[in-house]
């Protein structure tokens, strides 16, 4: 999608181009009244041409008249790259997620870029762990119902803080390689810090998931046989019932039929 401005100048050249059309009309209808009406003399067919004529002067003038109202007004100001890539880019985005598979898509493509930011730094690594663990998390959403359903909220929040974390852990190790060395004990030891900090949360992240399975295994797990195999029990001796019978059926013979000499 364009611009206001790339907008503004479309507009105006087609506003340039319907006055002419216009213009060049009204010439060739006015000239045919012209002639026309005098040499076969004024009847209905030359009433329609003073009509067309007629018709299409007042268009080309309006046409004029909105072109010239068009041209006084300002040309809004260009946008600046940064904006047009970012418009450009959200469009993008809205027009991907329509798709049927476009969140999907959308969501492995950040959490690449996300695994590409922190490569090579301490974060790295823990940060690998949490998205595993909030892949696992994410498939086992659906069940954690009822009591389970605060702590699936306070993973949410948790998964955003921790990568938080984790891009404030990389940030600070590239400020270290950088950092005189007057500043880098400083440094040094918040990043340990940070370090620290973002293991615990991970740990405890998949201590929550470990968690969460447990709650659908035994949310899932009946205190008696599950119904679908019962179901398969019984159908499975009647079937053993009926070809029983059929097996005797057969050694009898059929008690109706006369015996044969």
């Amino acid at each position: 999608m364009a611009d206001e401005r790339t907008r503004h100048f479309r507009r105006l050249r087609r506003l340039r181009r319907s006055a002419r059309r216009w213009s060049v009309l009204a010439g060739g209808l006015g000239g045919a009244a012209a002639v026309l009406t005098p040499y076969a003399g004024i009847g209905l067919p030359d009433a329609a041409w003073a009509a067309g004529a007629g018709g299409a002067v007042a268009l080309a003038a309006w046409r004029w008249v909105d072109l010239r109202a068009l041209a006084a007004r300002p040309a809004p100001p260009a946008l600046d790259p940064a904006e047009a890539a970012a418009r450009s880019r959200a469009r993008l985005v809205a027009a991907v997620e329509r798709l049927p598979v476009g969140p999907g898509v959308l969501a492995e493509a950040r959490r690449m870029r996300s695994r590409l930011t922190l490569r090579g730094t301490a974060a790295a690594a823990p940060w690998a762990r949490l998205d595993r663990a909030a892949l696992t998390l994410a498939g086992m959403a659906p069940r954690l119902t009822g009591l389970a359903e605060p702590a699936v909220l306070e993973a949410a929040a948790a998964d955003r803080s921790l990568r938080d974390l984790a891009g404030r852990v990389a940030s600070v190790e590239r400020a270290l390689r950088v950092a005189p060395p007057e500043a880098r004990p400083r440094l040094a030891e918040a990043q340990r810090a940070l370090v620290g900090q973002l293991e615990s949360g991970v740990a405890a992240y998949e201590a929550l998931v470990a968690a969460a399975a447990g709650y659908v295994a035994e949310d899932a797990r009946p205190s008696t046989e599950h119904p679908a195999a019962s179901r398969l029990t019984e159908a499975t001796d009647l079937l053993h019932g009926v070809a029983s019978a059929l097996a005797e059926l057969r050694a009898a013979g059929d008690p109706m039929r006369a015996p044969t000499r």
